[in-house]
């Protein structure tokens, strides 16, 4: 299935220096992965209390800074040495946190139905819960897309200057979560049975 998990690669070139710069300084993996959680964390309260005007502006720019971040603690991880059973915890929990805290302020933000918000968090958690599954069964973390963590941030992302610029998807924002849900089952689909077929 496609997914931007195969355009990692790229990403993470352009990311090298700032790698690179952030190492010099003692910044540590596991220190980058907090501060995704943390700015999850406070984009998430800004887009509750005000789901409107800029905020619509934060979403994307937090989602990107967010991305990079994601990439930046596995590098650091890998590049200096950094693995650790901590490390890895952190990354597993944390992005399934920064989904919650980024992604349920959409309730107010693009006006979705609860249940179909409730429907979105529940099998983002899950696609993300069968990804770690693969390796705790086969020793393979799965990415498969779609609606994987990268593409799910680039849809809303989209959805959300859309909405700022336009503001032409209000009556048919719940059908493309709707849309959204079904690739997730898809893509949990697509990880488990890649789990299984493992020998």
């Amino acid at each position: 299935m496609i997914s931007f998990y195969s355009i990692k690669p790229k990403f993470q070139d352009l990311l090298r220096p700032l790698l690179e710069f952030l190492h010099k300084y003692g910044i540590t993996a596991n220190i980058i992965t907090l501060t995704a959680i943390l700015l999850s964390a406070i984009a998430g309260c800004c887009i509750w209390q005000h789901p409107f005007g800029i905020s619509f502006i934060l979403l994307p720019i937090s989602l990107l800074i967010r991305m990079a971040l994601n990439a930046l603690d596995g590098m650091m991880a890998r590049t200096y040495h950094m693995q650790s059973k901590m490390g890895e915890i952190l990354n597993e929990l944390g992005d399934v946190i920064s989904d919650f805290l980024m992604f349920f302020p959409l309730l107010k933000l693009f006006s979705i139905n609860i249940f179909i918000v409730i429907a979105f968090l529940f099998m983002s958690i899950i696609n993300e819960y069968a990804g770690i599954l693969g390796k705790a069964v086969s020793g393979l973390r799965r990415y498969e897309g779609p609606m994987g963590k990268s593409d799910r941030a680039f849809v809303i992302g989209i959805l959300s200057l859309i909405y700022y610029f336009t503001n032409t998807l209000s009556d048919y924002i719940n059908y493309i979560f709707l849309i959204i849900i079904v690739l997730l089952i898809i893509s949990t689909y697509s990880r488990i049975y890649n789990t299984i077929k493992i020998k």
